[in-house]
């Protein structure tokens, strides 16, 4: 007993030897002080995006059997997250990391070690600006699980969003945001297009492949069971992108103004270029089109958010609402993937296209750095699909790890008769409405 409580102590003290000696991330002065109240706000905002943007979102796309579990998943998700991200995943994804920067952080920051109230990041106390990237961290692993709505486990969501976060979230945040080898490149991304979207998208790609189709699906309609509360959800997650894409600018700031006002465009020519071709194609308008064509604009302006003018923002968002359409009317049935809530079809697939246009509509003048240091269009197209490229690989592979993992130490799928009678009550016990 003595030797293994020795044991312990040395640990403990290697620990804290290590957290005692952690490189510094501060800046030098003081926080800004208009930068930090904007930032407080737009910390604010990208959390509701998730709790109870997302929630409300993909709570009324499921059945109503299954809608209070599904909000369950993304509450869950969020407590997951955080205590991962103060744990470790912060540091991982920002903090120096030696000679491995290039591909992961160091444990300078483990346990928020050097965080108070007077410590800066970014000209911003860093608690704020490590607040602000774990709302981004939130939302990322609840879009995902979207795809396997009515029939994951629930032990199986928590494992998993913990071991995805680690294992591709944080990877991929620190290749692209926090010193990594993309960044090196020169990959553009200004506020998730790559390491929120497309990681997403594809994370749930895989997870629903793995998992199979809901029972009865395609053959049996599975309608969503209140498009009130989608619809009230999607108006959350419009306004809470702003902080999503101008946050991101980690300034109150001209730069911040012009990221707000392309959202704003690329959002509205998503939604009205998926509701014309809809209403083309399908002779009515649907007011899911609208929601999903504007979610599709917001995707794909963010990783162009910070480097596009207005004129590039239209020609984005319209893109993504057109693809965004034909992505769910016509490749999802080919692929014959029940991916429930179109994880992939809008975030993954309107991801890859604005990764993909932020190098053609990307201005010098507005922050576009490749064509700045005088590299051309297509260059900068090269290191922005290498980033995509990249980023799917990653994800598709260590995703099907993990899911192979939790499959045989959880299960991942739901019994027959849960599925039936709804996650809601055969889960948790609980109804999401008693009417």
């Amino acid at each position: 007993m003595h030797g293994r409580n020795a044991r312990w102590m040395i640990t403990l003290g290697c620990v804290a030897a290590i957290l005692e000696a952690a490189p510094a991330l501060a800046d030098t002065g003081a926080a800004r002080a208009g930068d930090t109240a904007w930032m407080l706000t737009a910390t604010a905002l990208v959390l509701a995006m998730t709790l109870p943007g997302l929630s409300l979102f993909y709570g009324g796309l499921v059945r109503a059997k299954n809608a209070l579990s599904l909000m369950t998943h993304c509450l869950a998700i969020a407590a997951v997250v955080s205590v991962l991200w103060v744990v470790c995943g912060y540091s991982l994804a920002f903090a120096p990391g030696g000679a491995a920067q290039a591909v992961i952080g160091g444990p300078g920051r483990l346990f928020m070690a050097g965080v108070d109230a007077g410590s800066l990041a970014g000209g911003l106390p860093e608690a704020l600006f490590a607040s602000f990237q774990l709302t981004f961290a939130v939302i990322t692993p609840a879009l995902a699980i979207g795809a396997v709505a009515e029939r994951m486990r629930f032990a199986a969501v928590l494992a998993f969003a913990a071991l995805w976060l680690l294992g591709v979230y944080v990877p991929v945040a620190h290749w692209v945001w926090g010193g990594g080898w993309l960044q090196g490149l020169g990959a553009l991304d200004f506020a998730g297009g790559t390491v929120v979207h497309i990681n997403a998208g594809v994370a749930g790609l895989v997870a629903a492949a793995r998992l199979g189709r809901r029972r009865g699906w395609p053959v049996t309609p599975l309608p969503p069971h209140s498009l009130m509360l989608t619809m009230a959800g999607a108006g959350l997650l419009w306004v809470g992108w702003f902080g999503f894409n101008a946050g991101s600018a980690l300034a109150a700031d001209g730069n911040a103004a012009m990221a707000m006002g392309v959202t704003q465009a690329a959002a509205a020519a998503g939604a009205l270029a998926w509701m014309a071709l809809e209403w083309r194609r399908h002779r009515r308008p649907s007011a899911l089109g609208l929601a999903s064509g504007a979610i599709a604009g917001l995707v794909a302006i963010t990783p162009a958010a910070g480097f596009v003018g207005f004129a590039g923002a239209l020609a984005i968002g319209g893109a993504a609402g057109i693809a965004g359409l034909f992505a769910v009317d016509l490749l999802k049935p080919r692929l014959g993937i029940d991916d429930s809530l179109d994880a992939f079809f809008i975030h993954g697939v309107a991801g890859i296209l604005g990764a993909l246009l932020t190098a053609v509509f990307a201005d010098a003048g507005l922050g576009g750095a490749g064509l700045a240091e005088g590299r051309g269009i297509l260059d900068q197209l090269g290191i922005q699909a290498l980033a995509v490229a990249a980023t799917v690989a990653h994800d598709a592979v260590v995703t099907f790890g993990i899911l192979l993992l939790l499959e045989r130490v959880t299960g991942l799928r739901v019994a027959r008769d849960v599925e039936i009678e709804g996650l809601d009550l055969a889960v948790h016990g609980e109804r999401g409405w008693n009417l």
